[in-house]
């Protein structure tokens, strides 16, 4: 019995299965081409499974016009590619029992990845660190504490809109220190978060999966360029140092606003341990050291490749427990 889990995200579709032998990542930005049903048409193909386990984040894209057009559409392309029986995971963390009710399928990700959390780790801050976005979760008596949507997340601090590859340098910082002083940045979209992690070794090429800001290639020296062109500057006039200094500096802020979320969130549960998972998960470790709590890698327990789609997996693993 195959059974596959599918986060479709509004940048990224992951898929993985339960047995973890399956684990895949593709590039497909939703509000640029309408190749997801093409996509999932081959993944089905290919993978044949028996099950189906769908969590989505894609409704948001704004080539949509409401949430419930970009659900619809989801459902749709799903549905006309896989023929075996689809379950799709809920805000509550549970699988949907009707095709009627779906506003609460909208962003649900996350809430399949603290089902899993709850009955195998415990009592924790649940906390992933995507592409986009970070996740911060309040995981009690195995069920999730987090608000049902991203905007009322966003209001009790359980989302934070800054992940590790398309945040936008210029939404963190608004200065940065180098040796002339302090500078100020160009609010352009001239390189993104994936450019420090790419230079400061965080991150490989390969995790870098998303578009760069100015099209060109993921090598370092291309990502040295476009963190320099965020304070206007050529590589004839910075020196690598001071690029190596702003990209420290995103990862430090980036850090802190993990911290600010996570010790609202925990502050609020009673909570001193931390659940990380994510391509991120080496901002959470430092995030977790500044406060001084218990981390669980997803990384160490499950897999570092299970880590970077840890929603899907959950999805697929919820559904295979249903059947047990």
């Amino acid at each position: 019995m195959k059974v596959i889990g599918i986060d479709i995200g509004g940048a990224n579709t992951k898929l993985a299965s339960s047995d973890g032998s399956i684990i895949e990542l593709h590039y497909i930005p939703l509000w640029k081409d309408t190749r997801l049903p093409t996509a999932l048409k081959e993944a089905a193909d290919r993978l044949q499974p028996d099950k189906l386990g769908v969590a989505m984040t894609g409704e948001l894209a704004d080539c949509f016009f409401d949430k419930e057009e970009g659900i619809r559409f989801i459902m749709d392309a799903v549905e006309n590619a896989f023929g075996c029986e689809i379950k799709y995971v809920n805000n509550e963390g549970e699988f949907n029992t009707s095709h009627d009710d779906i506003q609460n399928l909208a962003a649900a990700n996350w809430a399949a990845s603290a089902n899993l959390i709850g009955s195998e780790v415990g009592d924790c801050v649940f906390v992933d660190v995507g592409s986009t976005t970070s996740d911060i979760i309040p995981v009690i008596d195995g069920k999730h504490r987090a608000g049902y949507t991203d905007f009322s997340r966003l209001l009790r601090s359980e989302l934070v809109y800054a992940g590790t590859l398309r945040t936008n340098i210029a939404t963190l910082l608004d200065s940065v220190k180098v040796s002339g002083g302090t500078c100020r940045l160009s609010s352009e979209l001239f390189a993104t978060t994936a450019d420090a992690y790419l230079l400061l070794g965080d991150i490989t090429q390969q995790i870098y999966t998303c578009e760069t800001a100015d099209g060109a290639g993921n090598m370092k020296n291309d990502a040295m360029r476009r963190i320099g062109r965020v304070v206007c500057a050529d590589l004839t006039e910075i020196q690598l140092e001071d690029i190596t200094r702003i990209a420290k500096q995103v990862k430090d802020k980036q850090v802190s606003l993990l911290c600010d979320a996570i010790s609202d969130v925990a502050g609020k549960h009673g909570l001193n341990t931390i659940a990380a998972a994510g391509i991120g998960e080496f901002m959470i470790k430092d995030a977790a050291k500044r406060l001084g709590f218990e981390l669980i890698s997803v990384s160490e327990k499950w897999g570092s490749e299970i880590s970077k789609v840890f929603p899907a997996y959950a999805a697929a693993r919820m559904f295979e427990r249903v059947d047990q």
